[in-house]
């Protein structure tokens, strides 16, 4: 396996809570996003396994699905163009193929040397269908197949690490939710004695089922009390306190998962849901380059930006 999933140093930050008057407890983040410049926080750990399975069946091919700002997309383009391998995405929603240009993550794939393809929204929502896999191999020929946002057995295996000797003794182990693929890696390496909690980035807690697939702990729960609407969604009140956040830590969150994340443990820390003294780990999964696309929405509608 190449240099790029062999740096797997990230450090872990404490955050001055006496910045936000919350002096009981113990916050620290892990940089996941520092990884790597490209393939960062659960894309890097999720794609390991998955890439060294891949070189090992002597594929030559990724393909794999995604929205307009997927990081998912913008990692595997990025962790291709290094490895060798050519890497075509599935692209949901044909209107996007005339706005590549517009849009910084489509750009940034394309660039890497991924093949955009297009399809539609009805189309798209085949993607776990034999047939529609089928039709993808016969359209582009053999390739190794990466799920949407990449939760597989591999990637689970990938997101266990990021727990270690040094997270043994925190209480609480917070982590962004979307899939469920990089919670269920906590929650399998977790101690029994730690309760982990997702903070889902869109409606629903669906992702427990998900998570119940790789392990049989029940030390977890999820909320979808900060998903701000839906995937995707942010308001104004997001936006200012992630802007807060960067200007007090010095640490930048994306608006998809990250920021949402810190919002609710925030909020959850100001309304007693941990125990005093207790010391809370937080992931943070990367995502950055999905800033670049949300500020240009946010422009059209003269909504404050993400600095």
């Amino acid at each position: 396996m190449s240099t790029i999933f062999n740096n797997w140093s990230c450090p872990i930050e404490t955050v001055n809570l006496s910045a936000f008057n919350l002096n009981d407890f113990s916050l620290s983040i892990v940089r996941e996003d520092m990884l790597h410049p490209f393939v960062s926080g659960n894309k890097f750990r999720k794609l390991k396994y998955n890439l060294q399975a891949a070189q090992e069946q002597g594929q030559k091919k990724l393909l794999t699905f995604g929205g307009a700002y997927s990081n998912h997309i913008a990692a595997v383009a990025a962790a291709g163009k290094e490895l060798g391998f050519k890497t075509i995405g599935i692209i949901r929603g044909e209107e996007l193929e005339s706005k590549i240009s517009e849009n910084p993550t489509l750009s940034f794939a394309k660039d890497c040397g991924m093949h955009l393809h297009f399809v539609s929204r009805e189309a798209y929502r085949q993607k776990d269908e034999t047939e529609f896999i089928n039709n993808l191999k016969n359209k582009f020929g053999d390739f190794y197949l990466l799920p949407e946002g990449g939760t597989n057995a591999l990637a689970v295996k990938g997101c266990e690490e990021i727990l270690c000797q040094e997270t043994d003794s925190f209480d609480y182990i917070c982590v962004p939710v979307g899939t469920g693929g990089t919670m269920a890696g906590l929650v399998k390496a977790s101690k029994e004695s730690q309760h982990i909690m997702g903070f889902s980035a869109l409606k629903g807690i669906f992702q427990s089922s998900e998570i119940a697939k790789y392990t049989s702990k029940t030390n977890f729960e999820i909320t979808d009390s900060y998903c701000f609407g839906g995937y995707g969604k942010i308001d104004i009140d997001l936006i200012r306190f992630m802007n807060e956040f960067k200007e007090k830590t010095n640490i930048p969150l994306d608006p998809i998962y990250t920021g949402k994340m810190m919002f609710g443990i925030m909020d959850l820390l100001k309304n007693g849901y941990f125990k005093e003294n207790s010391r809370i780990f937080a992931v943070h999964t990367g995502g950055l380059q999905g800033i670049a696309g949300m500020n240009q929405k946010l422009k059209k509608k003269n909504l404050p930006i993400i600095e």
